[in-house]
């Protein structure tokens, strides 16, 4: 299984980390998503990521993942 992090500046609340979860979940291979956010961390598991897919899901959802 492959990690990925990513610092997503711009989260700040339960609604922002519902948001980043459900556009990660829906990418090809994402099996977990761990987000904290008071590290403004978002940790990504799974088989396969495509680091650009990842990134596009991200800002699908409103954020910049950086």
């Amino acid at each position: 299984m492959t990690e990925i992090a990513y610092t997503v500046p711009d989260m700040s609340c339960s609604h922002c980390e519902a948001a980043v979860r459900a556009e990660l979940a829906r990418v090809f291979g994402v099996r977990q998503v761990e987000v904290d956010l008071e590290a403004k961390l978002v940790v990504v598991r799974g088989k396969a990521l495509d680091d650009a897919r990842l990134r596009e899901a991200i800002a699908d959802a409103g954020y910049e993942a950086v």
